[in-house]
């Protein structure tokens, strides 16, 4: 008998789970001129395009989705969700790629090739900006976290930002948890929502130098003896140009054993940490590594709050033909040069 009913609680646990993302997402305000059916008409094959060639993708290397995700955090972070990171620099300056927090970007030729993909379906009436949402969203769902729809409809920006202000809006893995509140306010995001968010710390890699602060020259307290000696095997010196993992239990599966690792001082930035250590967050840490289905559920109200930042709709920018050039050829924009990598808290 009991053989009978387990695979029916297991049913039950997957569909009240969902059912709770889904009465999450739903209850999410949508920018005017975002739609959760925009092309339905248009390009009725489009989120099938993507996912199935991200398939793909992820099965011959699952890294490149916490590369996409990120690659969705600093576009949207940035002047907002414009697909402007995409862009390349150009006679009047460097593009956002040029940022410090940006050189380690990866997944633009990812992004092009769906655009390619999605066009000869479609035809040039799908955005850049759409095709980065929906790819970060697959990026999440296809390494094991939820799945969740997108409100679509956004256009491609005409410029890219500076590197000043790229800087500017993208927090080092340095800060502590009162810098990413605070800033983060500015954006609208709650405590729950920026906790929420570093849960995207759950898949992808790390240079050493984007942690390294931590171990030389002396240890952060806050940071687990082995865990640390484990590091400094890695990471050797203060410069070392190693990578380690984000999440030391489960790297390529999207969950919440991020969260676990923040309880056992494992978090591997300033800005991970932090969280479990400041006490108005350390709460909302807790709860997501006890319950799964809530750091789901909270993540993706975050998520599609991210993905409407300064979105431009309508008449605004364009719907480029190539992701990584404005369809005139031409960015006006004035910037600064080259600087050294860095990364951001997100």
């Amino acid at each position: 008998m009991a053989s009978s009913i387990f695979p029916i609680l297991v049913v039950c646990v997957v569909m009240c789970s969902y059912s709770h993302i889904a009465r999450a997402q739903g209850s999410q305000p949508i920018v005017g001129g975002l739609s959760w059916s925009y092309y339905a008409a248009a390009c009725p094959r489009l989120e099938s395009v993507v996912r199935k060639q991200l398939q793909k993708v992820f099965k011959n290397d699952i890294g490149q989705a916490a590369g996409l995700l990120r690659l969705h955090f600093h576009d949207c972070f940035v002047q907002g969700c414009d697909a402007s990171v995409l862009l390349e620099g150009s006679a009047s300056g460097p593009g956002e790629q040029t940022a410090p927090p940006n050189l380690s970007l990866r997944g633009f030729r990812i992004i092009d090739d769906l655009r390619r993909r999605v066009h000869q379906k479609c035809g040039t009436v799908v955005s850049c900006s759409d095709i980065l949402a929906l790819a970060a969203r697959d990026a999440v769902f296809l390494s094991g976290g939820p799945d969740y729809n997108v409100p679509l409809g956004r256009r491609d920006g005409l410029n890219f930002a500076t590197v000043q202000a790229t800087l500017a809006n993208l927090p080092p893995p340095s800060s502590n948890t009162t810098a990413l509140l605070t800033f983060l306010a500015t954006k609208n995001f709650t405590p729950t929502d920026v906790v929420a968010l570093s849960g995207g710390h759950t898949i992808g890699v790390s240079h050493c130098t984007s942690f390294t602060g931590r171990l030389y020259p002396t240890q952060d307290p806050t940071m687990d003896k082995t865990f640390a000696n484990n590091l400094k095997d890695i990471c050797p010196t203060n410069n070392s140009n190693n990578t380690t993992v984000l999440d030391l239990r489960s790297p390529n599966v999207f969950d919440n054993k991020y969260y676990v690792d923040l309880m056992n001082k494992q978090g591997l930035f300033t800005s991970d940490q932090d969280l479990y250590t400041d006490p108005r967050t350390r709460g909302i840490v807790t709860s997501f590594a006890v319950n799964q289905t809530l750091f789901y559920e909270k993540f993706v109200v975050a998520m599609i709050k991210m993905s409407q930042l300064s979105v431009l709709t309508g008449g605004q920018g364009e719907i480029r033909a190539n992701c990584t050039v404005r369809n005139s050829g031409r960015v006006s924009i004035s910037s600064v040069g080259d600087e050294e990598e860095a990364r951001s808290a997100f």
